[in-house]
C-alpha cells in the first residue's frame, strides 16, 4: 500500500525555519558579503576577493590568539570535567540534601557574564577584593592587573567557579538514572568503590558527558565577556583571545572587510572542532 504523507507539519516549522533564517542565516550573509570586499566609507565597497582570509591566516595575531583560546579550553576541560564528575559522586541521591545541592549548583549559572566578570574583578582586586587583598597579605605576589600569569589563573578559576555547575548537574542526572539494582548486584559481588564507578557509573555517564565536553569546549573557545570584564584582554595581550581579538579588530580598528573574514574562519575553526570531539567521543562510547 502506498503511503500518505502529511505535510501539514511543515506549516508549523515554517515560523521557526524563518526565524533561524532572520536572525542567523541573514547576518552569517552580510558577514561573508563584508568578508570578500574592502571600503573607504561613504557605502562605497570594492571587490578584495580573498585578500583578508590571506592576511588573517598569515597573521600572527591571529595564531597567538587561537593558541591562547586552545590552552583556556584544554585547561578549563581538564579541571572542570573530573571536578564536576567528582561532586556529582558525592551528592546525596536521596532527602532534603537533594533540592539544597541542587539549588546551590545551579547558583552560578544564572548570574549573567557580565555580572560574574565584575564580581571577579572586584574580588581580585588587591586594594578592595578579598581575594586579593587576601593573597596580599597572606605574602603572594597576586596582582592579576600587571602579571600575565596572575591574569590566566584568575581567569581559570573564575570560568571553574562559573561552569562546574553545569558539569555536575549534567552528570548527576546521569547518576540519578541508575537502577538501584545495579548497585545491589555490585555489593552482592564484592565490587570496590573504583569497579563500580568504572563499571556502572561512568558507562552511563558517558552520554552526559559528551555533552558537557561539547558544550564547555564551544563555550570556552568562543568566551568574550568574563575576560574582558577582569582582564580587557591584558597585561598587554596575555589573555586576548580570538573573541577579543576579533571585537578589537572591528570596533576599535573598524576594519570590517578582516573582522568579518576572521569571524568566519573563527566559526569554521569551532565548527571543525565540535565535529572531531563528537566524532571521537561517540566513537569511544560506541567501543565502551
Amino acid at each position: 500500500m502506498d503511503k500518505t504523507w502529511n505535510n501539514k507539519a511543515w506549516f508549523m516549522v515554517l515560523p521557526v525555519l524563518l526565524l533561524v533564517a532572520f536572525s542567523a542565516v541573514i547576518p552569517l550573509m552580510t558577514v561573508v558579503n563584508y568578508s570578500v570586499q574592502d571600503t573607504f566609507g561613504n557605502n562605497q565597497f570594492f571587490w578584495a576577493g580573498t585578500e583578508w582570509f590571506e592576511e588573517i591566516l598569515t597573521s600572527d595575531r591571529f595564531w597567538l590568539s587561537m593558541g591562547r583560546n586552545l590552552i583556556f579550553s584544554a585547561t578549563v576541560l581538564v579541571i572542570e570535567i573530573p571536578l564536576g564528575i567528582f561532586i556529582a559522586l558525592n551528592m546525596p541521591k536521596k532527602g532534603w540534601g537533594v533540592p539544597v545541592c541542587l539549588v546551590l549548583m545551579a547558583l552560578p549559572l544564572l548570574i549573567p557574564w557580565n555580572v560574574v566578570g565584575t564580581i571577579w574583578q572586584v574580588f581580585g582586586r588587591i586594594d578592595i577584593g578579598l581575594l586579593g587583598y587576601s593573597l596580599s597579605s597572606l605574602g603572594f605576589d597576586y596582582n592579576y592587573v600587571n602579571d600575565p600569569f596572575d591574569a590566566w589563573v584568575t581567569v581559570i578559576v573564575m570560568d571553574v567557579w562559573h561552569w562546574t555547575s553545569l558539569v555536575v548537574l549534567l552528570c548527576y542526572a546521569g547518576l540519578v538514572s541508575i537502577p538501584d539494582a545495579y548497585y545491589q548486584a555490585a555489593k552482592i559481588d564484592g565490587a570496590s568503590r573504583w569497579a563500580i564507578f568504572r563499571y556502572i557509573q561512568l558507562p552511563k555517564m558517558n552520554r552526559v558527558l559528551l555533552i558537557a565536553v561539547l558544550l564547555r569546549f564551544m563555550d570556552s573557545f568562543m568566551i568574550y565577556t568574563e575576560p574582558f570584564v577582569v582582564t580587557g584582554g591584558g597585561p598587554g595581550n596575555s589573555t586576548t583571545f580570538l573573541s577579543i581579538d576579533l571585537v578589537k579588530i572591528a570596533v576599535g580598528q573598524f576594519d570590517l572587510g578582516p573582522a568579518a573574514a576572521m569571524s568566519i574562519i573563527y566559526f569554521l575553526i569551532v565548527l571543525l572542532l565540535s565535529w572531531i570531539f563528537y566524532t571521537v567521543m561517540t566513537a569511544l562510547d560506541a567501543d565502551n
